[in-house]
């Protein structure tokens, strides 16, 4: 049986005892229905992770002693910055999740003109607060260390002109070139992926301007659940860790 795994920002050192985060107790607690004595595996989101005992599980906390560091990394040596434009229902999550376990850096959810869902105010914080829940669900899963950070969501054209340098791009079906016809980065890559009705022309000239390159992913149209999952793992296949 696998060592269940959890999130636990509150470790501050390599050794002593921590609070499991409320739905990391509820689910060691209510869903695994571990033990006092079980061993578990914890980790902070800043690298590393350790070997833990649980010693206490009330009704809504869960106390874990910590008896071995590691300093272990999973990490991509690709560091991959996914633009997402906001998708409908559970396809964001899907798509969040997935990344997360090939090896996405940091996600970045975009409002765009075609986007199905409109988020704002409370409604947004509140999905992004759920996104950022996926994800650490999904770094749990995969075995990776270190947590992606969801950024709160931002206007499409607002935010393109604020990047920085690095390799970007743009899926687009009509594009002349594949990710194989690129030279391997050097930096930081941005990937930019449209909403279920793609990007607008005005947002594809605009992310032009600003230096993204249109690629294709060859002669089929590929739904924006998949497109990001598509492109990722073939960038670990040409230039990462696959």
């Amino acid at each position: 049986m696998t060592t269940p795994r959890f999130y636990c920002p509150e470790i501050l050192a390599q050794s002593g005892t921590a609070e499991l985060p409320e739905q990391a107790a509820h689910h060691a607690a209510r869903v695994l229905r571990l033990q006092a004595g079980d061993r578990v595996s914890v980790f902070n989101g800043r690298g590393g992770e350790g070997d833990a005992r649980i010693t206490d599980i009330g009704k809504r906390n869960v106390t874990v002693e910590i008896v071995g560091w590691h300093a272990v990394e999973r990490e991509s040596p690709l560091q991959v910055l996914l633009a997402q434009a906001i998708s409908a229902g559970e396809k964001m999550d899907f798509t969040l999740q997935k990344a997360v376990e090939l090896g996405i850096g940091n996600i970045q959810p975009l409002a765009s003109e075609r986007s199905v869902v409109r988020l704002s105010g409370e409604r947004a914080e509140k999905r992004v607060a759920h996104w950022q829940g996926v994800v650490i669900a999904a770094c749990e899963q995969s075995g990776r260390n270190r947590v992606p950070e969801v950024a709160p969501i931002r206007p499409l054209l607002d935010w393109l002109g604020q990047q920085d340098g690095g390799l970007r791009l743009m899926l687009s079906p009509v594009a002349e070139v594949g990710l194989r016809d690129l030279p391997k980065p050097t930096g930081n890559i941005t990937l930019l992926i449209g909403p279920e009705g793609g990007l607008s022309p005005a947002e594809a000239e605009a992310a032009q301007r600003y230096g993204y390159t249109p690629v294709r992913l060859g002669a089929r149209v590929l739904r924006t659940e998949t497109a990001a999952l598509a492109a990722l793992a073939a960038m670990q296949m040409l230039w990462g860790d696959f």
